[in-house]
């Protein structure tokens, strides 16, 4: 067993990055009983905050960081549930880039730096998502070199459109200057509004621009009990909390097709 990663990305705040970056790994954690690892590399810490109160989980003993100053994330990984751990941040983490700085004076090694601190881990996941800021930074480098597929997250709207085209050319940057080898899983349109003729307006240039079989037939659909999870943590009471877990279980499954035509050969889109 060697994980596949996937950063889950754009450069557009607000799009519901975090929050997919989450709900895919809890459903292939308890959903498909895939043994995942989620990377919070967010020095706001969203993704730690939802899955911490999703498990009940009061305190955090060590984060990302200390893993990061001391070449060895295995103590920094908390277990959450059966199949699921994760690397928390916290607030400390937004001196990553100093840090790196201070210890490496090559460009390939600060961003390379995750990549190596992940290889004595990827042998206990089948996935490991990483979830970023929004931001062309030592956060993103670094996800990006250790990642081997990205799934982009498009809100239906231009500027989010903007933002995911931007990332795919911060993509062929980081191929053509560092030799990264990471592919795109997809373009998953999230929060969009039934009916809506400016949202599917948006995924519509999103397919000509990124090609159809790109663009996710699943998406992510506004849905009210997701605002709630945020306060409550993720639940399964009723069949409104039903409802938001099957979304998210479509959209790994056919997240996990598309890796499964890339790896098989034959390129999404073609």
């Amino acid at each position: 067993m060697t994980a596949k990663t996937i950063v889950v990305g754009n450069f557009k705040g607000g799009v519901g990055k975090t929050k997919v970056a989450v709900m895919a790994s809890w459903e292939l954690s308890k959903a498909m009983n895939k043994k995942v690892l989620l990377i919070d590399m967010d020095p706001q810490a969203n993704a730690t905050t939802l899955i911490a109160r999703s498990a009940g989980i009061s305190e955090i003993k060590s984060s990302i960081f200390e893993g990061f100053e001391n070449g060895d994330l295995a103590p920094s990984v908390m277990h959450v549930n059966d199949n699921l751990d994760l690397i928390p941040a916290t607030v400390s983490f937004k001196n990553l880039p100093k840090f790196l700085y201070s210890k490496f004076s090559e460009d390939l090694d600060q961003v390379s730096y995750l990549s190596r601190l992940l290889e004595p881990l990827k042998d206990n996941y089948d996935y490991i998502l990483i979830d970023v800021p929004p931001t062309i930074s030592d956060y993103s480098d670094n996800a990006m070199m250790a990642a081997d597929y990205v799934l982009i997250i498009l809100q239906a709207q231009e500027l989010s459109l903007e933002g995911a085209e931007t990332y795919i050319s911060y993509l062929q940057f980081m191929i053509d200057e560092y030799e990264a080898y990471i592919q795109v899983a997809g373009v998953l349109p999230v929060l969009l509004r039934p009916g809506g003729r400016v949202d599917h307006a948006t995924v519509e240039r999103a397919k000509e621009m990124f090609g159809d079989d790109n663009v996710f037939e699943n998406y992510v659909k506004h849905l009210e009990r997701l605002k709630a999870w945020d306060i409550t943590g993720i639940t399964y009471n009723d069949h409104h909390d039903n409802r938001a877990h099957q979304v998210f279980i479509d959209v790994v499954q056919e997240m996990l097709g598309k890796i499964e035509k890339i790896e098989g050969g034959v390129t999404v889109g073609e």
